[in-house]
């Protein structure tokens, strides 16, 4: 029953039984307490003790109303409260998290040890900043750079930094800028900014920011080919050298950037780079021969490896004994060693 169903029918139930015991004439009674009197009748008498049972009725169902009221009001804040901390674990944040019921406190604890992800491409829910947050981190997460007033990233987190690779990736002119400050950039997002700067800017540009960037085999490879295609502004043999030097290449590496360069550069620059490197670094020095081999400059590399021991440089050792029997052989199908 309703409660204004309930207070209408005790007042009308209160009131039959006063009109019924009024109309049987049953007089007065007086009731007399510490002196004072009160005389009234009796069918006045007969209701008090309903008409107190009905505001002491009342007056329990208000009182528990407002204690649930209360109770009410503080699950729909932590509801809230909830909602703003699935918000911030899915930012990566970590927000104060102050709940008032105790299921709430209990669920927060565990929710605040986990990693919140989207399960469907379609999320839905009744909170419609909820929803238009996660659509935004499924586009970030999708390859989309997201500007959004409303997505407040932690700078520091992998969300953060995913955008910023999207941004990068969807803008060659940033990733300009990015090289020019690389300090202010984590290392993945310079390295792929440095990637899209090679595949769609020219080298002249690239030749004024590669030195900002700490480069490794791959990136060295990615830029070597850059230049081998764009050679007219491309790199000198010293520059070449330099990069070289810092990045601790095997004679694989040697060998791979002698025939990336073998066609571009003048017989005069590759040989000339090549035996300046093997001057220095052992592993280059296979390279080296590599080079004199492609341009028959036999004498030379005769020169080099009779001075070396037994075991040492077979495979050219053997292309000379074989040169030396009238027979060529494509230098592709002898192993280095």
């Amino acid at each position: 029953m309703g409660f204004k169903k309930y207070i209408v029918f005790s007042v009308l139930f209160i009131g039959a039984i006063y009109g019924y015991t009024f109309s049987l004439e049953l007089g007065d009674f007086k009731v007399t307490i510490l002196d004072i009197s009160l005389l009234l009748p009796i069918a006045v008498w007969i209701i008090v003790p309903l008409v107190i049972l009905f505001i002491a009725t009342i007056g329990h169902i208000l009182f528990y109303g407002l204690i649930n009221v209360f109770k009410q009001r503080a699950i729909n804040k932590d509801k809230e409260t909830m909602i703003t901390l699935i918000k911030s674990n899915l930012l990566e944040k970590n927000p104060p998290k102050r709940f008032k019921t105790k299921a709430f406190k209990e669920l927060s604890a565990v929710v605040s040890q986990l990693k919140l992800n989207v399960k469907s491409d379609t999320f839905t829910s009744s909170d419609s900043d909820l929803n238009s947050l996660i659509a935004n981190i499924q586009d970030i997460k999708a390859g989309k750079h997201v500007v959004a007033k409303s997505l407040k990233l932690n700078e520091m987190s992998e969300l953060a930094n995913q955008n910023l690779i999207n941004k990068v990736n969807e803008q060659p002119d940033f990733s300009v800028d990015v090289l020019k400050k690389v300090e202010n950039y984590a290392p993945n997002v310079v390295r792929q900014s440095f990637i899209n700067v090679i595949n769609e800017k020219s080298m002249t540009t690239i030749k004024k920011l590669y030195k900002n960037v700490k480069l490794d085999k791959d990136l060295a490879r990615r830029l070597f080919e850059k230049d081998a295609a764009n050679n007219e502004f491309g790199f000198s043999s010293e520059e070449i050298s330099k990069i070289v030097k810092d990045l601790q290449y095997t004679t694989e590496d040697y060998l791979a950037l002698a025939r990336n360069y073998e066609s571009i550069l003048q017989p005069d620059q590759i040989i000339a780079l090549f035996e300046k490197l093997s001057e220095e670094i052992d592993a280059s020095t296979p390279a080296y021969l590599h080079v004199l081999f492609e341009y028959e400059m036999i004498d030379k590399v005769r020169e080099i490896v009779d001075t070396t021991p037994e075991g040492e440089y077979t495979s050219f050792k053997a292309l000379l004994d074989l040169k030396d029997a009238g027979k060529h052989y494509d230098l592709e199908s002898i192993s280095y060693k």
